[in-house]
């Protein structure tokens, strides 16, 4: 994991809201955050990351809610 996620999952507290996670959103998340070219985007996708962590549903702009 890419230290800024950690650390910004570490400063919303939203690092077991992470754990919670199916590993195959984990994954999904890593991959997509990181794929992007533009630092910009990066940052626009984990801040998507956080918000539908803190929300407890949605999963890359798609509904989704845990068991």
């Amino acid at each position: 994991m890419p230290r800024f996620v950690r650390a910004a999952l570490a400063d919303h507290k939203l690092t077991e809201a992470y754990r919670a996670r199916p590993p195959y959103q984990r994954n999904d998340y890593l991959w997509w955050i990181n794929s992007a070219k533009l630092e910009s985007t990066k940052l626009k996708r984990l801040r998507q990351m956080l918000k539908e962590l803190a929300a407890g549903h949605g999963y890359m702009g798609m509904a989704w809610r845990g068991k």
